[in-house]
């Protein structure tokens, strides 16, 4: 099987939502799979059953209300974002298989550079313990956010990696529908770390674990 890996730059939100529609819609037994790795610029992203008084301030960032599950999450630089766009039949993979798949992935990526994270079953995502949060060192922040939709049983959407972001934004919103829930980043608990480096490898993780025997990766969209 095929997994093309597309590096993709900083691309607008609303433009990539309606792309990866359309190449789920659009795609056949024999399109090969995805791994688009991109950034967005700042924009709050509300799912499907999102409550709107998970927003409590966005000002000027946008809202975009998106098909995705979950509540709102904040993308913006600094913060790495990976669709996998699968076939999750001809993968044989069930919904909870690809979300253990992407935990798994960003918790060893950590543990690649020494940091003990973790996956919460009732809140889908990645935590560290022990890190500073407004001054008061305090356990259960947030280092990566993940929503998914499967589609005709291929995946939309996927992770967000909080890298070297202004997470000031995220004050402006209940982090996932849970009011108070602290938010870091890579560069805060482990400065000595290049973005470069995490990106490279937690793409390794995930390649390494879907399986596809023969990779390309692309610049751009062609």
């Amino acid at each position: 099987m095929d997994l093309i890996i597309r590096d993709l730059g900083q691309q607008p939100y609303e433009p990539t939502y309606e792309r990866m529609q359309r190449f789920t819609d659009a795609r056949t037994a024999e399109t090969p799979d995805e791994l688009w790795v991109l950034e967005h610029p700042p924009v709050f992203t509300q799912g499907q059953a999102g409550k709107d008084e998970h927003l409590l301030m966005p000002g000027d960032i946008p809202v975009v209300k998106i098909n995705r599950g979950g509540q709102v999450t904040y993308h913006g630089p600094g913060q790495l974002v990976i669709y996998p766009m699968l076939d999750l039949r001809r993968l044989s993979y069930g919904v909870r298989d690809l979300v253990n798949l992407i935990e798994h992935s960003l918790i060893h990526t950590l543990a690649d550079f020494g940091l003990d994270a973790y996956a919460k079953p009732d809140a889908p995502g990645v935590y560290l313990d022990q890190v500073m949060y407004k001054g008061h060192r305090v356990d259960g922040a947030k280092i990566a956010a993940l929503g998914l939709r499967i589609r005709n049983g291929r995946s939309m959407h996927g992770l967000s990696f909080n890298l070297d972001m202004d997470l000031t934004p995220f004050d402006r919103i209940n982090p996932c529908g849970y009011a108070g829930l602290p938010v870091t980043q890579l560069c805060d608990v482990c400065p000595d770390v290049t973005v470069a480096d995490a990106r490279a490898h937690l793409i390794d993780h995930l390649v390494e674990r879907l399986g596809h025997t023969s990779l390309e990766t692309r610049q751009g969209w062609s």
